[in-house]
């Protein structure tokens, strides 16, 4: 069975009288342990599209199911337990606590999916942030944060909680080189390791380039497909 599966899924978002369809009858089936990227033009449906995975926004036709539950049927406490515990979002913006340091905002995120397991979650939430390149910087809250910094607080809180799918929203656009490489061996080692699935917006070659899965989409539809 898929872990997300997307059958002739369209969304059409109203503007007053006028409707801008966003995705057009998306067929697309992601397994356990893919590491797929999608790519296209600005309004070519690529955030709509992770808001479906994500059950972040319902299909105004067709279904979309994870892990075999139709996300359209759920409840929304439902859809709330669904990404509190199985799946991990990495945003642009970032979408940190203000008020939390590092660690907090990182350790919040696994509180909320596993409750407070005491010592076992600083040393998860430490060894992690010292993964992503933030030893020492557990105590600072995101104003004391550069933009590479926020980033990588945002993908170790992604991480934390090894759910079951990330969907990252360009996740190194505001790391360099050296920082995006460490990252994303971080990630493969998860994928390969507990066969996390990940789904990546991105316009980064160094992205595409450890993805085993590429998916281009233009006007709403998935309009080519290679897998490496």
């Amino acid at each position: 069975m898929s872990l997300i599966e997307m059958l002739n899924v369209e969304k059409i978002y109203r503007q007053g009288k006028i409707s801008v369809p966003a995705l057009r009858g998306v067929d697309l089936k992601i397994d356990k342990a893919e590491f797929t990227t999608v790519f296209g033009p600005s309004g070519s449906g690529k955030t709509t599209l992770l808001n479906m995975i994500g059950a972040l926004d319902k299909p105004t036709s067709g279904s979309v199911t994870f892990n075999g539950s139709s996300i359209g049927e759920m409840s929304e406490n439902s859809l709330a337990l669904l990404r509190r515990k199985h799946i991990g979002f990495i945003f642009q913006s970032y979408n940190l606590l203000p008020v939390l340091t590092a660690f907090e905002n990182v350790a919040f995120a696994l509180r909320i999916a596993r409750g407070n397991q005491g010592e076992k979650t600083k040393k998860q939430v430490m060894k992690l942030l010292k993964s992503v390149g933030l030893e020492g910087m557990e105590n600072r809250k995101p104003n004391e944060l550069s933009g590479g910094q926020k980033q990588r607080v945002a993908i170790a809180r992604a991480l934390v909680k090894e759910p079951d799918l990330i969907l990252a929203d360009e996740p190194t656009a505001n790391l360099d080189s050296e920082t995006s490489r460490e990252v994303l061996k971080v990630m493969l080692k998860m994928n390969s390791e507990l066969h996390t699935a990940f789904i990546f917006s991105t316009h980064d070659p160094m992205v595409m380039e450890y993805a085993n899965r590429l998916l281009e989409i233009r006007d709403g539809r998935i309009s080519a497909e290679e897998k490496k």
